[in-house]
């Protein structure tokens, strides 16, 4: 490791990782690493280069579900494994395409009004962490083709604030996109009755304002089936949630908007490419790959803090949360041993950044290394000068190098990845540079970046906590008029041990069933309940 400093231009070029055919660049001068330190990690990496191909080749990448993994032909579909595999893929997107022309033009009309104008995303994590990002990076208020709009929680509050927002009248030029791969995930399942409620009071008939994007035969599929929804369409098994934004997921929303999805799917395709070159230094998520390992020791031993200076990326540190963190965050390695890996990703947005927790990062802890996303355009309008000779967006350049060399006076690692524009071409690259760096990453540290069983572990937990619920509610109603601690309500349903948990349950019973009433207190040992 060289001593961390402001690079001299010789050492700023010889750590470029430079790709003009996408108009990108890579600097990591900044993190500390010598020649030795990649050359270390050529094994590695040529071990990580062919992990990829085999993946794309279509490899099972995932065994615990014995599923391949293919968000990479969804760009590419040539690169597809096989004929059925390409079909699929070339047919989700005249299906996008032909639902898209249907909607703007009136073909495909809500029964009170003359088109849909407002479009409703019900979905959760990948389900609706992709559009959010692309709505956020790329849409355009005023001009795009449709409002949008988010149920991505099971908060009810949540909920009803999106529909105030909507409006009663609103919701007559609304369509609901319900998505759910499995259509078993349960924060979606009751996003899409919170929505048949919220339609059903406005007189409206949801079915005819709804389409899904789910698994061909899911719980989901059928129910849209059944009811006679607008349309269906499919998802399939070889994408996950964090990889789906190119697919339907991602392409319908952004296309219902009049975005330019061929513009996102071009520029993740051309990243791909430049992410296939197996010399290191010019490959840019294999390098990014080797920035983390190096930071964090292979280890995770370091977060990474995605501070991008454009307000369209605020969301892409979100975004990346689940990508990097749902995928490298692992206990156990390919081999079943205990590693308890993972990168912990967070940020925030240039310059807020300064005015929030830059101070932290130069003189507190050093336990975290910095992503700065560059974005050489100001705007697409005239300049205007803010005073003489400096404009607005000189000033949010100036306060990226100068936070850039502030950490580096203190010793702290960062790398700069640097864009012409936001553009569709340009999100759809930085999409791909980390899904593949995310990829190169879990190779290098021998984990399976395609799988999660702690978020499946945490939804058992969930369904267990609800079943318990249900039978402390039944206990009590069982004895109306009497007044009991959670402990007595724990004893009477035989599970003494989780007085805790009964008490947790009935006492959010108590805030929202009106003759469910909690007196004594906040005070778990004094709190009482009781049915009025």
């Amino acid at each position: 490791m060289s001593e961390l400093r402001e690079p001299r231009f010789e050492d700023f070029t010889s750590w470029l990782c430079v790709r003009d055919e996408l108009r990108f660049r890579l600097d990591a001068s900044r993190m500390g690493m010598i020649s030795q330190d990649l050359d270390a990690l050529a094994p590695a990496m040529e071990k990580a280069f062919d992990a990829m191909a085999s993946l794309e080749k279509g490899a099972v990448a995932n065994p615990d579900e014995g599923r391949q993994v293919g968000h990479y032909w969804l760009r590419a579909p040539k690169l597809a494994p096989d004929a059925d595999r390409r079909a699929e893929i070339e047919g989700v997107l005249e299906l996008i395409g032909d639902i898209t022309d249907a909607i703007h033009s009136g073909g495909i009309k809500p029964p009170k009004a003359d088109k849909f104008r407002n479009l409703l995303i019900i979905g959760i994590g990948g389900s609706a962490l992709g559009p959010q990002f692309i709505d956020s990076a790329l849409g355009r208020p005023g001009r795009d083709r449709m409002r949008v709009y988010f149920f991505d929680n099971t908060d009810p509050d949540g909920m009803d604030k999106v529909l105030g927002a909507i409006g009663r009248y609103g919701l007559t030029e609304t369509l609901a996109l319900v998505i759910s791969k499995s259509g078993g995930t349960k924060e979606t399942r009751n996003g899409m009755l919170e929505a048949e409620r919220a339609f059903g009071e406005a007189g409206h008939r949801f079915a005819h304002h709804a389409i899904a994007i789910t698994g061909i035969g899911s719980k989901l599929d059928r129910h849209a089936e059944s009811e006679s929804w607008i349309a269906r369409v499919p998802m399939y098994d070889y994408i996950g949630g964090r990889t789906s934004v190119m697919s339907a997921v991602g392409l319908l929303p952004a296309a219902l908007q009049g975005l330019d999805t061929q513009g996102l799917l071009s520029g993740a395709a051309a990243m791909d490419a430049a992410t296939r070159d197996r010399d290191l230094r010019k490959n840019p998520a294999a390098l990014l790959a080797a920035c983390w390992y190096f930071a964090t020791n292979g280890k995770g031993e370091k977060d990474m803090v995605v501070l991008p200076y454009k307000d369209r990326l605020e969301l892409f540190s979100k975004y990346l949360q689940q990508l990097v963190m749902e995928s490298l965050g692992k206990e156990l390695d390919l081999d079943g041993n205990v590693v308890n890996q993972g990168i912990a990703v967070y940020g925030n947005k240039g310059s807020t950044d300064q005015h929030a927790y830059v101070q932290q990062l130069r003189e507190g802890v050093n336990n975290f290394f910095v992503a700065f996303i560059q974005v050489l355009k100001d705007r697409t309008g005239e300049f205007f000068e803010v005073e003489d000779g400096a404009t607005s967006g000189d000033y949010l350049n100036g306060f990226f190098m100068g936070t850039r060399s502030a950490l580096a006076e203190k010793g702290r690692q960062s790398l700069t990845i640097t864009v012409e524009e936001v553009s569709p071409r340009s999100v759809g690259m930085l999409i791909a540079l980390f899904e593949r760096a995310v990829g190169f990453y879990a190779t290098l540290v021998n984990i399976n970046a395609y799988h999660q069983p702690g978020v499946e572990a945490g939804k058992k937990a969930a369904e267990g906590f609800l079943a318990l619920q249900k039978e402390a509610e039944a206990a009590l109603r069982g004895n109306l008029g009497k007044a009991h601690s959670a402990a007595e309500i724990a004893a009477v349903i035989g599970a003494p041990d989780r007085a805790e948990a009964v008490f947790l349950l009935l006492e959010h019973l108590a805030a929202n069933r009106s003759d469910i009433e909690q007196t004594g207190g906040m005070e778990p040992a004094a709190a009482r309940f009781s049915v009025r």
